[in-house]
């Protein structure tokens, strides 16, 4: 779901991004168009680079021959992150064509993107204290 989620956000940001920028008074040319096409691509290899972690993981586990089985984590955290920060974008793309949105929905996507990066921080601190 994440992954469907991401790529119908994505396309969303860019439509939005690019209706935005008329009244940003910012000129859309084939150089930005291609630069926002990129990093969206980009955001893709995040997440693959995310899958290609928890098949590492699985495979350390199956290797050790430890009778567990763990989803697709990291995968899907990057993929949540991504699509918490693509809705942002598209809200404030929104608010700069003038559309006016509920007063929680753009508190409501912050706060579901610093909760993955809280959630983030704890595991990052756990492997520095490990070192």
């Amino acid at each position: 779901i994440p992954v469907f989620l991401m790529l119908g956000c994505n396309l969303i940001d860019y439509v939005t991004g690019i209706a935005a920028s008329k009244y940003r008074q910012e000129r859309v040319n084939s150089y930005k168009g291609i630069r926002g096409i990129i990093k969206k691509i980009c955001m893709w290899f995040l997440v693959l680079i995310g899958a290609f972690m928890d098949i590492l993981i699985n495979y350390a586990i199956t290797y050790t021959k430890l009778n567990i089985e763990l989803p697709f984590i990291v995968s899907t955290v990057v993929c949540i992150w991504i699509v918490a920060n693509e809705m942002i974008s598209i809200l404030e793309n929104m608010i700069d064509i003038g559309v006016t949105l509920p007063p929680f929905l753009l508190p409501v996507a912050k706060y579901i993107k610093k909760q993955v990066e809280k959630k983030a921080e704890i595991y990052d601190e756990e492997s520095e204290e490990e070192e």
